[in-house]
């Protein structure tokens, strides 16, 4: 990172309980940084048997039964059971499935190992609920021990067989019972049980506790096991959190099914930043832009690229005049793009104000930039609780702010200011520098992509159009922000990679979307 940082006293501002899809992006995060997932599954199997040996003094001669799925919580069980035969446990492993339909390859790559361990443990496909109930005596009699691998965070409705009926047969078992990470068929989120669940003695949970995890009678005795996951796997935007967005679309999608932006920008002094705006927002994958602007530069932007319609008003500054164009794009749009190029604060506020108020009323998202933002100094009311993402530099944030954070200020003494200020007004705010720093006052995030060759007009102009781009696709405010900030600074690093070095123009970072939103299903 490209300064120091009070690491302790940062991580004291994220939540000491995480979600199931926090859970994914942090380790997935923890690869971009260079730890893999293998070595994750590898510590949190030995985590296991450490408490184990913790509860329950030496394992030498235990009878171990281990149920696995085939994701995974599966493949922590399988790490498990090599880490007991070292300890010289009597270990069988029943993979609830076809080993040939694991789901991931780290899983499937320790199955392999097991398969290769045949002195030490007994390896058991069951793919059927007669041949489970065949060893209903076996189960509910011979273990001392049973692990419970079965199922991970995913748990929706109805269990499927033979795990339900193997639910019942661990439930129904004297032996000690451990659950990995979380009791398979409790919800991690809301910690309901959807149909049934294992009862454990024992669960060993990882990183953190997750946030449904509340209560022992669904837990047991419950511990949390760090395995390694670097802070920094929590506190940057990585490729864990562009995956986590799930972007996909289905084969039926309709024009406009990914979103109407409308795009407010542009003045008479100032007419390519609403078109960098839309140009980004396009590539970044919404469906149909409007830009609205002054009729002097709408000719321009016509003839500048075929893939912008372009709506006009009679003045040079969005006044009344552009009010009154754009309460009928209002109802066609989904999403707003505010400020890019608009001009001086004194010849937009109050039509600044005006539209903002009509944004609020109707609920949509949007995102506020450059002028727009000057704009609003002393009415942040207008934006208090609404689902929309600020995005001013240090200078534009001291303005609305009315703080004196300076450049040089510590990372720290900025991250609690935008966690403040995010908190107090109940928005989303992307506070952009070397370090661009992201809060909803729940949550807080730091994006370190990016390069100082992005000091070029127009980055920020990006920016704002890739942040409406997702916010059009139904990503919530926070999410679309950092990876937003993300998206950007990899497409500057990228670019200055591909040039050679710092001679990129903004329009080179929409050319370059593509690609890095290519790479986050990698």
């Amino acid at each position: 990172m490209r300064k120091s940082i009070e690491l302790d006293e940062i991580k004291d501002l994220i939540p000491a309980e995480i979600t199931p899809v926090e859970m994914g992006i942090i380790d997935q995060n923890s690869e971009w940084l260079g730890v893999p997932t293998l070595l994750l599954m590898e510590n949190a199997g030995r985590a296991v048997v450490n408490a184990l040996k913790q509860e329950l003094g030496s394992l030498h001669g235990k009878k171990v039964f281990i149920f696995a799925g085939t994701g995974n919580n599966g493949g922590d069980s399988f790490v498990v059971a090599r880490h007991l035969a070292s300890e010289n446990a009597l270990i069988t492993v029943f993979l609830l499935g076809n080993a040939r339909d694991m789901r991931t390859e780290i899983a499937k790559k320790n199955w392999d190992i097991l398969k290769n361990m045949q002195c030490s443990i007994v390896l058991q496909e069951i793919r059927e609920v007669a041949k489970l109930l065949s060893l209903k005596d076996a189960i509910q009699k011979t273990p001392d021990i049973i692990i419970d691998g079965l199922l991970g965070t995913g748990i929706k409705g109805k269990i499927r067989e033979p795990i339900s009926s193997a639910i019942n047969l661990i439930n129904g078992s004297s032996a000690f019972k451990i659950s990995i990470d979380v009791p398979s068929g409790v919800d991690p989120l809301t910690g309901m049980v959807p149909d049934k669940a294992i009862i454990p003695n024992l669960t060993i949970t990882f990183h953190k506790n997750k946030v449904g995890l509340t209560s022992e009678k669904i837990t047991g005795k419950l511990i949390i096991s760090s395995i390694g996951i670097p802070p920094e796997a929590e506190l940057f935007v990585g490729r864990g959190d562009l995956n986590a967005m799930k972007l996909a679309r289905p084969p039926t999608s309709h024009k406009g099914d990914f979103g109407k932006v409308l795009v407010i920008g542009g003045s008479a002094i100032y007419s390519g930043a609403p078109a960098l705006v839309a140009l980004a927002a396009y590539r970044t994958g919404a469906d149909l832009v409007q830009l609205l602007v002054p009729s002097k530069i709408a000719p321009s932007l016509r003839s500048l690229s075929a893939d912008l319609i372009i709506r006009e008003y009679n003045s040079d500054y969005f006044n009344e005049s552009g009010v009154d164009v754009v309460k009928d794009l209002l109802k066609w749009a989904t999403v707003v793009a505010i400020g890019p190029g608009l001009g001086p604060a004194e010849k937009i506020k109050q039509g600044i104000l005006e539209l903002l108020g009509m944004i609020s009323s109707k609920e949509l998202p949007f995102v506020l930039d450059a002028d727009g933002l000057k704009a609003i100094k002393g009415n942040l009311d207008l934006v208090k609780g609404s689902r929309g993402i600020l995005t001013p530099h240090l200078g534009e944030y001291g303005i609305i702010s009315d703080k004196k954070i300076k450049v040089n200020s510590s990372l720290l003494e900025k991250v609690k200011d935008v966690s403040e200020f995010a908190r107090n007004n109940q928005i989303t705010l992307l506070l952009k520098g070397s370090e661009d720093i992201i809060s909803n006052g729940e949550r807080m995030k730091i994006n370190i992509t990016g390069n100082p060759a992005m000091t070029v007009g127009g980055t920020g102009d990006v920016l704002t159009g890739i942040c409406v781009g997702l916010l059009a696709q139904n990503i919530d405010p926070f999410r679309a922000a950092c990876c937003g900030a993300f998206i950007n600074g990899l497409a500057g690093d990228l670019a200055i990679e591909k040039l050679g070095g710092p001679h990129l123009l903004a329009t080179d970072l929409i050319d370059l979307i593509p690609e890095i939103m290519q790479r986050r299903f990698g």
